[in-house]
């Protein structure tokens, strides 16, 4: 009895351990099948499936008109599963030739230890000839995935702000790297599923998913504006031979960047073949470099809004040079200016008349109006690798530092910086920040998806003050040293720059960089153009020389290509000795061209048709342009009405 006891005690313990596993094992089951079931399965999932990529299309870059300056071609690349090709040695026979490749090389990528290869740069963003020649081998293991690549249809132009986009799609420099998140999109993909040895599961259906694309951006840039900066650009570069030259326009009434461009330049599809010095270097945002005296302008700005000067009745006698803390601080003409009111002080740039302009001012106000037009510090622009400039540590401020800050010399600032204060200068008083995204879009619906505004950051002098800088700065184109930049009808203002640049702390000889701001229409302004160009050969390096000339052309033409009506109260040019005055053009519409013959006008006559009557002409009527010009007329039948 007392054995059998034991035996049923072990039986019942027995049975209960039993029980006991088998409810863990249910627990434990259940708990995988309910709780874990999803994670496994996608888990299981991850490991059979293989994923052919699909690039999301980059969005497109646009002038504000729709004009577009950077789109996307397709550009297949091609991918390798290598435990699913069959026979690797007869398929790197036929694909080596296609990729114009080693068929040893394509053969050890085809047998590769991995799920997924790639062969770059061979098989990586293809030209479609070159993937329908892969598609057509109808190889197993062989895949093309559909991806594209960027293209620049107007090459060279507006390089540095547009920047590059490498292999991979993403953004690199300019706008494609500053917005390359709203750029690029999300990518996509299409799944298959494969077994331990990598072969196709059967009955098991492929998954895709959509790629995202990247949204459009529309620029502030006017292409319009950016072509004749291009060609201006060109033509300085075949005249001068320069090291380097840069041209910005913006609109000062709201910081949007209508033109911006340096030289040397770059192809952005072929960055790989130009050293970074060049793709990186944006001119009109990165250098920085003595102004010269187009900073003259906020020494003037600065003077006028604390009422320190009268331009029409306080004068300044000018022998050629100041001394000041023991230097001779000279003029740019040799034995001065004499005596001259204010506003000849500015029109013909005299050194020493600024220096007096800074000891009004007194250092303490020089620098805080030099600070609250925006120099020493980024103006924000949308780009990267911006300077800030470099001013004088205050400390370190004494009188000579004082007197050279007033006409530009010993501070640093860049173009960006110089065309924001300038455009505070003569739009009223507002400083805005640069921007070059204006708006977003939506890129399946074209829809405006987010804008960028304006940011007047603050008010730095008063409208009385900017209409008075206004009106100097007009003196100065009619009257003065920017008098190559004169554009008629125009009321185009400005200032002369000629900047010594320096190395190792000492100023080089015959290297220069010369540059001018200008501003039209002088009563309503709407575009300032800065272009400087550094050390011009066989040339004068003067900026009244080289610079105003470039400046007034594309003030000119932009103007026009932006349909800004000409102004009848412009001030009259004075004349060089080597200068001859414009001719107006007639009005001779409706004439005989016999009597037209004997009317000796001034100017070369062309003529298009076959009638007698001038029916229309080129230039129009009321232009003004250089004696010995071609007035092109446009010939038909005389009109008759019956009575």
């Amino acid at each position: 009895m007392r054995n059998r006891s034991i035996v049923n005690k072990r039986l019942l313990f027995m049975l209960a351990l039993g029980f006991s596993i088998a409810l863990i094992l249910i627990i434990r089951l259940g708990y995988v099948q309910f709780s874990l079931g999803g994670w496994l399965a996608e888990e299981a999932e991850e490991s059979w499936s293989r994923d052919i990529p699909f690039e999301a299309e980059r969005g497109e870059i646009r002038d504000r008109n729709d004009e577009v300056l950077a789109t996307n071609i397709s550009a297949p690349t091609l991918l390798i599963v290598p435990r699913q090709v069959q026979n690797p040695v007869e398929t790197a026979a036929e694909l080596a030739p296609i990729l114009q490749m080693d068929k040893a090389e394509v053969y050890e990528k085809l047998t590769e230890a991995q799920s997924i290869v790639r062969i770059n740069p061979q098989g990586r963003k293809m030209e479609e000839a070159t993937a329908d020649e892969i598609r057509g081998l109808d190889a197993p293991g062989l895949y093309i995935a559909e991806d594209n690549k960027r293209h620049y249809p107007n090459g060279r132009y507006l390089s540095h702000v547009l920047g590059f986009a490498g292999v991979d799609n993403q953004g690199l420099t300019g706008i494609e790297r500053y917005y390359d998140e709203h750029l690029k999109g999300d990518a996509g993909y299409v799944s298959f599923y494969s077994d331990a040895k990598g072969q196709r599961m059967p009955g098991m259906a492929d998954r895709y998913i959509e790629p995202q694309d990247g949204s459009h951006v529309r620029l502030t840039i006017d292409d319009r504006v950016q072509t004749i900066i291009e060609r201006e650009l060109d033509r300085a570069e075949a005249t001068y031979d320069p090291d380097g030259a840069m041209a910005l326009a913006m609109d000062p009434n709201t910081g949007e960047i209508l033109g911006m461009s340096s030289r040397p330049d770059f192809h952005p599809e072929d960055y790989q073949d130009v050293p970074p010095e060049i793709y990186n270097q944006n001119r009109p945002v990165w250098s920085q470099y003595e102004p010269g005296s187009t900073f003259k302008i906020i020494t003037l700005a600065a003077a006028l809004e604390e009422n320190l000067v009268d331009l029409d009745h306080d004068t300044f006698y000018d022998p050629g040079h100041v001394e000041v803390a023991g230097q001779r601080l000279r003029c740019w003409k040799k034995g001065g200016h004499g005596q001259q009111t204010f506003l000849e002080v500015v029109q013909n740039s005299c050194n020493p008349g600024f220096v007096a302009l800074g000891e009004r001012l007194g250092k303490t106000a020089l620098f805080d109006y030099i600070r609250s037009f925006g120099f020493g510090e980024k103006t924000g622009i949308d780009l990267d690798g911006e300077g800030q400039g470099i001013l004088f540590d205050e400390d370190a401020i004494g009188p000579l530092e004082q007197a050279t800050t007033a006409f530009g010399q010993g501070v640093s600032v860049t173009p960006i910086q110089q065309v924001a204060a300038v455009a505070a200068a003569v739009n009223g008083g507002d400083l805005y920040q640069p921007y070059l995204a204006k708006e977003w879009l939506d890129p399946e619906k074209e829809t405006v998806v987010r804008r960028s505004t304006p940011d007047a950051k603050k008010s730095v002098i008063s409208e009385e003050t900017s209409k008075e800088v206004r009106r100097a700065l007009e003196h100065v184109v009619a009257k003065g040293t920017g008098k190559g930049a004169f554009a008629d009808g125009y009321r185009v203002g400005g200032k002369t720059g000629t900047a010594q640049k320096s190395k190792d702390g000492v100023y080089l000889k015959n290297n220069h960089i010369v540059s001018f701001i200008g501003v039209a229409p002088m009563d309503d302004p709407e575009i300032v153009v800065y272009i400087a160009v550094d050390n011009p050969k066989d040339t004068l390096q003067f900026g009244g020389v080289v610079a105003a000339p470039i400046a007034g052309t594309i003030i000119n033409d932009s103007l026009q290509a932006m349909g800004v009506e000409k102004r009848e109260d412009q001030l009259e040019k004075d004349l060089d000795w080597n200068e001859t005055p414009l001719v107006e053009v007639p009005d001779v519409t409706g004439m005989e061209l016999r009597d037209l013959h004997v009317a000796n006008y001034p100017l070369k006559l062309e003529t298009e048709g076959d009638g007698t009557v001038v029916t229309a002409q080129a230039p129009a009527p009321g232009e003004k342009v250089a004696n010995d010009s071609v007035l092109r007329l446009y010939l038909g039948d005389k009109s008759t009405e019956d009575d």
